[in-house]
């Protein structure tokens, strides 16, 4: 089983579309949305959900107003300013400040505080056109996405195992946070998806040194290169200096949006498009990384 994660330093470079796309013409393959702080590869997966579990978040506390004295020493020891007055004079806790650290429930002396973990987080298990996808859902102001990157691709890995998969395809989150850093861990290879601009080198930079401290080999796509050919040229020579392989340049081309709002794929939806030919070559590399790895690992 060879697991695949594809990142980016910033949104909006086409990671998911990238992936998506390598959906459409991978074999044997789960697949498995990292980015469960705003997932959207079920938008073009059309996905049938056949199994639906509850994500427990962070902790949240609570005060009984009968049993609380007003003593104030909860709002005096909250160092996230959690905690306030309402217009009567109760102390009351602002849920989307609460950090759950919990020190609260711990100091009240009339036990008024108690602390519940949210069950505002899913994450499911459903069938697509391309195979088993596994996601999830964080509600708004959520914590502990990370951990749920991690509960999603314990999942997938178990479903791979399952059904003998030969691919696992990951579209994880852009940046360098928690849950990108969740995403990477044990991971195969990662795709780094770089757009044509200042920030997307400067990001995509700082995403690669991150990748590096993990020891996970990268690969990395340009895409919409033809938009700014100069910054291309420099990204080129940033990945060639760093030995960072690029599988691929894809090229601009409108009908990327036109097979989104399609529900498709490119590769579904204009086959002999150039984008979908150079889509093909990028897996088949991916493909004879995974046969060259593979070989390696034999030999020791």
């Amino acid at each position: 089983m060879f697991e695949i994660t594809v990142l980016s330093g910033k949104g909006g470079t086409g990671k998911t579309s990238l992936t998506a796309a390598l959906a459409s013409v991978a074999e044997n393959a789960v697949f498995c949305d990292n980015d469960v702080d705003a997932a959207d590869l079920h938008l073009i997966f059309n996905p049938k959900i056949q199994e639906k579990h509850t994500f427990h978040g962070s902790w949240t506390a609570h005060i009984d107003e009968e049993k609380c004295s007003d003593c104030g020493l909860c709002f005096s020891n909250c160092r996230f300013g959690a905690i306030y007055q309402n217009d009567e004079g109760h102390y009351e806790i602002n849920e989307f400040l609460c950090e759950g650290c919990r020190l609260c429930e711990r100091l009240c002396p009339f036990h008024a505080i108690t602390s519940e973990k949210s069950i505002n987080n899913f994450w499911y298990v459903s069938d697509t056109r391309f195979g088993k996808l596994v996601h999830a859902y964080m509600g708004p102001g959520e914590e502990n996405s990370g951990k749920l990157v991690t509960q999603v691709r314990t999942k997938a890995k178990e479903l791979a195992k399952e059904l003998k998969a030969d691919y696992i395809l990951n579209d994880g989150s852009p940046g360098i946070g928690c849950p990108v850093i969740a995403a990477v861990t044990g991971t195969n290879l990662v795709i780094v998806v770089i757009e044509p601009s200042k920030s997307g080198l400067h990001d995509a930079s700082r995403l690669i040194e991150l990748i590096r401290t993990c020891s996970i080999p990268i690969v990395a796509v340009i895409n919409k290169y033809d938009l700014n050919p100069e910054v291309s040229h420099a990204i080129e020579l940033y990945l060639s200096e760093n030995q960072v392989p690029l599988l691929g340049k894809i090229q601009f081309d409108p009908i990327m949006v036109e097979s989104v709002v399609a529900g498709k794929t490119i590769v579904e939806y204009s086959p002999e498009n150039e984008i979908s030919e150079n889509i093909k070559q990028i897996w088949q590399k991916i493909k004879e990384y995974n046969k060259f790895e593979s070989k390696k690992v034999s030999y020791l």
